[in-house]
């Protein structure tokens, strides 16, 4: 019983408590940008085979960058799709060598998990990434120092796209409610990681469209994260 407690309360302050505090202070962390007009457009847990080159397609019809934080052992698999990511116009950056939680990832391993990661994507486009986001926004007590070299960048809005039983009405009025200045929306484009739904990036596409043919979007600026913070970032990427 006493060894339960132990790796419980391990458990609690090298991850759960790092990550409520990064949360409620934003240390390190970029949530939203300060440029009006603008919003930014994420997608988490790619590149997927299916789905990914369908999402390029549907950005490149309505002439949307985004910015991609994708799964390093991922990129690996699908170079052609990081290719075309970066040949096209869209930012990517890094979600972690797999999709494992930083709260189950020791120190030595989640730094080279990420060198692994940039060096993959370097190799792919010529281009080093910059941003991080941690998987499920989860940190541990050596994120913050990681968050020195690779600046965070959370969300605005993250929309349950995961989910199937969400529906592509529901997701659609949630991504209408998200647009606004400086926003940061998630989505993704990816269903086999754990929790979420293997067809659910098919009704999130249903929904971006949807959204991507109203009004509102149409007025707004569809920008990479570097675009949408450089302002706030310049400073710490220069030092980089």
């Amino acid at each position: 019983m006493l060894w339960i407690v132990l790796i419980v309360g391990a458990m609690i302050l090298y991850g759960i408590v790092p990550t409520v505090l990064i949360r409620r202070t934003n240390f390190r962390v970029y949530r939203k940008g300060a440029r009006s007009g603008m919003i930014a457009l994420t997608f988490d847990d790619g590149p997927d085979p299916y789905y990914t080159p369908r999402l390029l397609d549907l950005l490149k019809k309505y002439q949307v960058k985004a910015t991609f934080f994708v799964v390093g052992k991922k990129a690996e698999q699908y170079p052609y799709i990081v290719k075309r990511m970066h040949d096209e116009g869209h930012e990517i950056g890094m979600h972690n060598y797999r999709h494992i939680s930083n709260w189950f990832i020791f120190p030595p391993f989640l730094g080279k998990g990420l060198r692994k990661s940039a060096n993959i994507i370097e190799q792919i486009t010529g281009t080093r990434p910059i941003y991080y986001r941690p998987p499920w926004g989860h940190f541990n007590l050596f994120t913050p120092f990681l968050q020195k070299k690779y600046p965070t960048v959370m969300w605005t809005s993250i929309l349950g796209d995961w989910n199937a039983k969400v529906g592509v009405l529901e997701l659609f009025k949630r991504l209408k409610n998200s647009v606004e200045d400086g926003a940061i929306i998630v989505l993704h484009d990816s269903g086999t990681t754990l929790g979420a739904d293997e067809l659910a990036p098919e009704q999130m596409l249903s929904a971006l469209e949807l959204l991507l043919k109203e009004e509102k979007a149409k007025k707004m600026r569809w920008v990479t994260i570097t675009d949408l913070l450089n302002a706030q970032t310049n400073k710490q990427i220069s030092s980089i």
